[in-house]
């Protein structure tokens, strides 16, 4: 089959307009085309070939001529290509073919070629593609560093800081003369406390630090806490302060309402159980459960209006004193008597009211009057000796080794005695006290709050009492403004309950040991407390009860003690 020029590219090529160098270019390719029927027939400088018979003709007629196909029709495409790319190029002005040449070489004869320049880009990306990370981090490191189009005289100032008028960069100041500093100096003294309240640099912020085997066994492990779910962020042990997380459970005696003031309330040492008594003649056991409080056993003691009552150290008995009275009731929960103590021998108290159980449960202390303390023995509730201050006794206590006496004078006074020796170890003025009302020790021996009647508490350190002869207190709370008549320390010795009974919603509590005050208690807008006059937390400071005046006995959840 013979291949014709259509007519069109007849007249491309006849073309006048067409450069010479390029109407030079076609005719070479026009001469140089082989045509069909000189490769079908015979060899060029030869004689002609001998016709081969009918048989063999069929089976080399197929060979012969799929060659001589394929060739006409790349030739006519070629062909075809290089007349529309002329066209196109005709009208481009030279400064665009200038451009061509310069972007993709000179490739009018070859595009394979310019075919094959634009793939090494790609082949690069995918090589570029398999470096490893750490190699272009390492390429990225080296980057060539440009330079600055200008360079601005003001940046070349060094700017200064002031540190006085700023309260957190005035606790940054290691001297007087320190009193401005510059960026530079600013950053570095920013790192040194980060460092130093960190311990060190944390591991997340050093540089440079390259990935180890080990960092792959934690990424395993990390999978492998990513498919399992569960609680991972436990509770801190400390307790934070600010806001005291709590709720508001059901009063613990809600099953025998009654209209009497609580004068006493206590959480039992070894059970789930809280005791109140009050002015209505009456000791009422109830088991907790935050829920309905069921109650467990009531005691009524006929004309007997109960001043205090209190659980002995082992939780088997319960003692009561009255208002008015000189007996002291002692019931025996595990007999279930009541045994009344009308007489102590060596004794002479007309009437006995207030008293305290040593934490050992060895020892009885009765404060008397005319400024003498009695000491009983809690087992045979006999008289082993007294103890006498200057003045009126206004609150006592036992140091939480039950080895020493506070006791807290009328004058503002606060006395050490050696419960052995029953010897005063030392005497001092409480800072800032008329009169004394109310004096706590805490559990783990560290401190002693005293009460007085201008609403001031001030915490000592138990050392500073017994060794010096003027403490001065760590701390004084005067976030009430009437007389301190009740004081509590949590066994965790983290919180310090303070209340006064003459003022109503006068009830606070102080977070140990930063000595602040617990913001969200009491609620003012409900003010549902009252009057307060006895406190109390559980053993493991699960709960908080209060008595007031109404003849409730408040009791809250504190959230951040698990146990009871």
């Amino acid at each position: 089959m013979r291949s014709e020029i259509p007519r069109e590219g007849l007249r491309f090529f006849s073309n006048p307009k067409m450069p010479p160098e390029r109407r030079r270019r076609v005719r070479q390719d026009r001469k140089t085309q082989v045509r069909p029927d000189r490769r079908a027939g015979a060899q060029r400088g030869g004689p002609p070939r001998k016709a081969a018979s009918s048989c063999q003709q069929k089976s080399l007629a197929w060979p012969r001529a799929a060659p001589a196909a394929i060739s006409v029709e790349a030739e006519e495409e070629n062909r075809l290509r290089l007349r529309n790319r002329l066209m196109l190029e005709e009208d481009k002005p030279a400064a665009e073919r200038c451009l061509e040449e310069l972007v993709f070489g000179d490739v009018e004869d070859d595009e394979d070629a310019l075919l094959r320049r634009l793939r090494v880009p790609l082949v690069q990306v995918q090589e570029d593609s398999d470096d490893s990370e750490v190699e272009k981090e390492a390429k990225d490191n080296f980057l060539p560093q440009k330079k600055p189009v200008w360079l601005d005289e003001e940046d070349e100032d060094e700017e200064m800081v002031d540190m006085m008028n700023n309260r957190f960069r005035k606790d940054m100041m290691k001297n007087a003369s320190e009193n401005q500093l510059s960026k530079d100096e600013l950053q570095k003294r920013l790192k040194e406390e980060f460092q130093h309240a960190m311990g060190g640099v944390p591991a997340w912020a050093e540089a440079n630090k390259w990935k180890t085997p080990s960092d792959d066994e934690s990424e395993e492990e990390e999978d492998d806490l990513l498919q399992r779910t569960g609680n991972f962020i436990s509770t801190s042990t400390s307790l934070p302060k600010g806001i005291l997380k709590m709720k508001n459970c059901q009063h613990a005696n809600a099953e025998r309402p009654t209209t009497a003031r609580i004068s006493s309330v206590q959480f039992h040492p070894r059970a789930q159980v809280v005791m109140v008594a009050g002015l209505d003649n009456a000791v009422s056991l109830f088991q907790v459960d935050g829920k309905t409080n069921p109650k467990i056993q009531s005691i009524y003691l006929e004309k007997f209006p109960i001043f205090k009552a209190c659980f002995s150290a082992n939780g088997e008995e319960v003692l009561a004193t009255s208002t008015h009275s000189k007996i002291l009731y002692v019931y025996d929960m595990l007999a279930g008597k009541l045994i009344p103590v009308h007489q102590v021998r060596g004794l002479k108290e007309k009437i006995v009211r207030s008293f305290e159980i040593s934490p050992d449960g060895s020892f009885l202390l009765i404060n008397g009057v005319a400024g003498y303390l009695h000491l009983l023995s809690m087992k045979t509730k006999e008289l082993i000796g007294s103890m006498k201050i200057n003045g009126r006794i206004a609150a006592s206590t036992f140091s939480s080794d039950s080895k020493k006496v506070y006791a807290s004078s009328g004058d503002g006074e606060v006395y050490v005695w050696d419960v052995n020796s029953r010897k005063c170890l030392n005497r001092f003025v409480d800072e800032g006290s008329l009169y004394g009302l109310s004096i706590a020790t805490s559990r783990n021996g560290q401190y002693v709050a005293c009460g007085s009647n201008c609403g001031v508490v001030n915490i000592y350190n138990q050392d500073s009492c017994l060794q010096e002869t003027n403490p001065k207190p760590i701390k004084a709370i005067m976030n009430l403004v009437t007389g301190v008549t009740s004081l509590t320390f949590n066994p965790t010795t983290e919180i310090l309950a303070i209340a006064s009974a003459n003022m109503k919603e006068a009830v606070r509590l102080v977070h140990l040991p930063s000595f602040t005050v617990f913001s969200n208690f009491p609620v003012v807008k409900k003010k549902n407390i009252s009057l307060i006059h006895t406190m109390d937390f559980s053993p493991r400071s699960g709960y908080f009860a209060l008595g007031n005046e109404k003849g409730k006995a408040l009791m809250y959840r504190l959230h951040h003690y698990s146990d009871f």
